[in-house]
């Protein structure tokens, strides 16, 4: 499985961008596309998954009702919609793949080459 993410870019606080994460390969495998992030200096951090069949989400309280994720299985797309950003989302995005919805990196077998975000204040 090979995952390609998209999106990332610079705006201002209180914008909007939206992240994509194509999937190609043996994409009959996954069950679960998150996206985490890694500011620098910090630990990766989960932002949020879609359980891929039913369209079930979970979210990090942090981007809870301003992030949402959602997913076009026809296109094997995931995308991450993200709102009222804040300088504090700055981050590389990355997307994941794996069997079962998880919020560690460790759980997710493939990953995307990350995305940047920058949100100035």
């Amino acid at each position: 499985v090979q995952l390609q993410a998209s999106g990332g870019g610079l705006v201002q606080a209180g914008g909007s961008l939206r992240l994509s994460c194509a999937a190609s390969g043996r994409t009959g495998s996954i069950s679960a596309v998150g996206w985490f992030r890694q500011a620098p200096g910090k630990e990766r951090e989960f932002v949020a998954v879609i359980r891929t069949s039913t369209g079930a989400t979970y979210y990090a309280d942090s981007v809870k009702g301003r992030f949402t994720i959602s997913r076009d299985n026809a296109k094997n797309t995931v995308y991450l919609q993200m709102r009222s950003l804040k300088p504090e989302d700055t981050a590389v995005y990355y997307c994941a793949a794996g069997s079962f919805v998880a919020w560690i990196p460790q759980q997710y077998n493939y990953w995307g080459q990350g995305t940047l975000v920058t949100v100035s204040s």
